[in-house]
């Protein structure tokens, strides 16, 4: 008999009908007569109860599923008389799969801290925390391509592999199969990068978005998905080395259309989680932000703020506020003045345009004013900044004159510099963490526990 998941099991009516049930076992508890096991197998928060008769089934056989033990139960789907859920099984049949030592299996029945599930994380997906984020994880990337495909765009695959620094930042990670202890020389005595692989330097990427524009000016509307890579030493609970971006490109947006699609997008995954994801959603509440649905809600409730960088700085400057980070006009703001302008000044998120060009990347399009550019932050409570992106430089004497006056190599970025020179049109867009999104569906504090496998400095277990 085919084996039905747990979800769909507590979803039916208790007709007494022969059922099979497959799971990890997480507590089971009794008397001489009757034992009571709670089986889980990751497909909804809740377990279901497996009645044991131990006239029907010797208690001998019982005493390998213990907690972690894998196990196949054959029984029949009836009423449950004990509260919470209205179904449970009454086994006719148990076999173990795989059996879990009491003595040495690190999930027992008892709180963890997620410091030490991070230890383990090749097991914490068992637990009901990270069940729970693992879902609205997988329920948050379809709605990112479900929203995207509604909406005309095409999903482009951008290289891992690039040989350009799209943020100008130049922590990247390096790609290459030289013999590290000797790599070639060239007659100066620098690596001769001629004889690598790729015939050039080249890194894992940092973003998508200079090869996303291309596709965005020939294609109209696309979006990439997928993992990026920063090699900062930042040890701190926003930050990872591999994360996943979406970055959508769009032709023919200015930056007024750009905000607009930024609030839309941000409201849709919210409101699709709320319709989607509510029992893993009402968990997360209750164990670990107890304000989380009601901020969620908030967001969809609230028009975002459209605020320009002066005026923010301004109501920074005149909030009487002692910040860690004093600011001023020029200054790249930190989490703490975004939460402020949120949290307590606006009340609601923040969509904040028109930064100083010293403080954003080369490619952002240029005010009038000489001093400015058309890029905007989405700023959430609790997060920060949640999406970052801007209008583009479309004139190619502007883009070239920026290149050169930060001191960049034009000959890596001959090729985005052409885009400028045949057929250039008005395009913007814009990144999205998907981790940094998770946090705030999810209402985690650290970005370490939104994604599987974490890599951090010094971390790149599992």
């Amino acid at each position: 008999m085919k084996h039905l998941r747990i979800a769909t099991l507590l979803g039916r009516e208790a007709s007494g009908e022969q059922v099979t049930v497959k799971g990890w076992v997480r507590t089971k508890r009794g008397n001489k007569n009757v034992a009571f096991i709670a089986l889980n197998d990751g497909s909804c928060v809740s377990n279901i109860q497996i009645v044991v008769d131990l006239s029907v089934i010797a208690e001998e056989q019982l005493k390998t599923v213990t907690t972690g033990a894998c196990i196949r139960v054959d029984g029949r789907l009836v009423a449950s008389p004990g509260s919470g859920q209205g179904v449970e099984v009454q086994a006719e049949s148990i076999e173990v799969y795989g059996t879990a030592d009491p003595e040495s299996y690190p999930l027992q029945k008892k709180g963890h801290s997620l410091e030490f599930l991070r230890d383990i994380a090749y097991l914490r997906p068992r637990t009901n925390t990270f069940g729970a984020v693992l879902r609205i994880r997988h329920a948050m990337a379809y709605a990112i391509h479900k929203y995207f495909n509604e909406h005309g765009f095409y999903y482009l695959h951008t290289p891992l592999i690039t040989a350009s620094d799209c943020e100008g930042a130049g922590a990247m990670f390096n790609v290459s199969t030289l013999d590290m202890n000797n790599p070639p020389r060239t007659e100066d005595g620098k690596v001769d990068y001629s004889q690598d692989f790729f015939g050039k330097p080249c890194s894992l990427t940092v973003s998508g978005q200079l090869e996303g524009e291309l596709g965005a000016l020939a294609l109209g509307q696309i979006y990439t998905f997928g993992p990026t890579f920063r090699a900062e030493n930042s040890n701190t609970p926003r930050h990872l080395a591999e994360f996943w971006m979406i970055e959508p490109e769009m032709a023919f947006y200015e930056l007024d259309d750009n905000m607009d699609l930024a609030e839309d997008f941000l409201k849709y995954l919210i409101r699709y989680a709320l319709d989607n994801c509510r029992e893993d959603l009402e968990f997360m509440n209750k164990m670990w932000d107890k304000s989380l649905l009601e901020r969620l809600q908030f967001v969809l409730d609230n028009d975002f703020v459209r605020l320009d960088y002066t005026e923010g700085i301004r109501i920074l400057e005149e909030s009487g506020r002692k910040f860690e980070f004093p600011c001023h006009w020029g200054c790249d703001l930190q989490s703490e003045h975004e939460r402020y302008l949120v949290e307590e000044h606006f009340k609601r998120p923040v969509i904040l345009i028109n930064y100083p060009k010293e403080i954003k990347a080369f490619y952002m399009k240029q005010n009038a004013d000489g001093k400015t550019v058309r890029a905007m932050d989405v700023l959430f409570p609790q997060i920060g900044e949640i999406i970052g992106g801007s209008e583009r430089e479309a004139d190619f004497g502007k883009l070239y004159a920026r290149v050169e006056e930060l001191g960049m190599n034009e000959r890596e970025l001959w090729w985005y510099l052409d885009t400028r020179r045949w057929g250039s049109a008005p395009h913007s867009g814009f990144g999205l963490g998907f981790e940094r999104l998770l946090l705030f569906v999810t209402g985690m504090s650290n970005i370490r526990d939104v994604i599987p496998f974490p890599r951090t400095p010094k971390n790149a277990e599992f």
